[in-house]
């Protein structure tokens, strides 16, 4: 075999290398639509009214089914905000952004499993100190979901109900 010809056949298998590798990285993780560990807090999804009517909220799937959103409001008040719940298949952790329209932003990590999702991240005391931040979606019937808010100045070892809202389910 001529070095030309060498040559040649080794850059056009190098060339089909990298095609058929970027093709397989390109394509990744499972898709969201069709992994079930993505759609474990499907349980939350729909139209809600909260505390009794003092607010309400809508979840719902968005990104080909890769992102929970939930956006909210107070009936009372101008408060309303937007949390955003996603899978990483690749690490295995579920991540949750929440954000209100007065200016407070919380990013936290997390698992969801059978019906009960919790997240912690950091965050501040009514003081201003450094506190542990926990969130927890939990489904207590199908038309009843809780989501309770705590707080650990301790790193975990006790926690301090900030609040607890009750999720119905509205009805068509």
């Amino acid at each position: 075999m001529s070095f030309r010809r060498f040559a040649a056949t080794l850059l056009l298998a190098c060339a089909w290398t990298f095609f058929c590798a970027s093709g397989k990285a390109a394509e990744g993780p499972i898709a969201c639509a069709s992994n079930p560990v993505a759609h474990q807090l499907d349980f939350w999804l729909g139209d809600w009214s909260v505390d009794s009517g003092r607010g309400r909220s809508n979840v719902h799937l968005a990104l080909d089914k890769c992102e929970v959103v939930e956006s909210w409001a107070s009936n009372d008040t101008d408060h309303r905000g937007e949390n955003t719940i996603a899978y990483n298949s690749e690490e295995k952790t579920w991540y949750g952004l929440f954000v209100d329209n007065r200016g407070r932003a919380h990013m936290f990590s997390g698992t969801v499993a059978d019906g009960s999702a919790e997240f912690q991240g950091p965050g501040r005391g009514a003081n201003g100190t450094a506190v542990l931040k926990r969130v927890r979606v939990v489904r207590v019937n199908p038309q009843t979901v809780d989501q309770i808010w705590e707080n650990s100045e301790n790193n975990g070892a006790t926690w301090t109900m900030d609040f607890k809202m009750e999720y119905l389910r509205k009805t068509p």
